[in-house]
């Protein structure tokens, strides 16, 4: 008996990770993208020791927290941080927990000057340790994240915008049409003044071609181009 029920609970174990991918997919929809992320805290309760599940658990709310409403967002970014450091103390020769961890602390220094401060360092360590573990994971995104650190934080904490750039372009040599990418160069083009350089990125992420995997980032990324274009005068 105890042999069938083990097999019952990990058939039922493996079907909701399954919908949980399934409903990612469909992140768009934010109540797939909350349904998601409850298999996956039901499962990491079960099993705390899950490394997948704890950092998809992390990009789950890495997503939820940049579209959730305001009063919601620290909250999906505390739990993306805390899963995030699960997965990549469970296996730290993994990218993935140091990746997810990584984004969400820097989501979370975006919405709170005294979170920048704390996390500040470590998010770049852990940048820093996907690099060395494999810099192609997600097609250079540890790169493209970096860059985008060294571009928003102050030049007295460590920000320089020619270390952004150079890590943002290293990215490229990964997918050479990530909308992400283009779009952090143009950011820090814009900064710089380079105008007529930053329009070049954005027409680049306009004429990117729609990956599936990323197509709702795609879809974003190509609405904030087009809204950052016709704001340049």
């Amino acid at each position: 008996m105890g042999i069938v029920l083990s097999a019952v609970v990990g058939a039922a174990f493996q079907a909701d990770t399954a919908d949980a991918n399934r409903l990612y997919a469909q992140r768009t929809n934010l109540a797939s993208a909350r349904r998601a992320a409850e298999l996956w805290t039901a499962a990491l309760t079960k099993d705390p020791k899950d490394f997948d599940t704890a950092w998809k658990l992390s990009r789950a709310d890495y997503w939820l927290g940049g579209h959730v409403n305001e009063k919601e967002r620290s909250a999906f970014f505390d739990d993306g941080i805390e899963r995030g450091r699960t997965a990549a103390a469970l296996k730290p020769d993994r990218p993935e927990g140091h990746f997810w961890f990584a984004v969400n602390m820097g989501a979370a220094a975006e919405l709170s000057t005294r979170a920048g401060l704390k996390y500040r360092a470590q998010i770049r360590s852990e940048l820093e340790t996907v690099l060395r573990i494999d810099p192609a994971f997600l097609q250079g995104s540890a790169d493209r994240a970096l860059g985008r650190w060294y571009a928003r934080v102050p030049r007295l904490f460590g920000g320089n915008k020619k270390f952004g750039e150079e890590h943002l372009r290293r990215s490229l040599q990964y997918n050479m049409h990530s909308t992400a990418s283009h779009f952090f160069l143009a950011e820090l083009m814009l900064d710089d003044g380079r105008t007529r350089e930053a329009r070049a990125e954005l027409q680049q992420v306009l004429d990117a071609p729609f990956e599936e995997e990323w197509e709702p980032e795609n879809q974003e990324f190509k609405m904030k181009a087009r809204a950052t274009l016709g704001s340049i005068k």
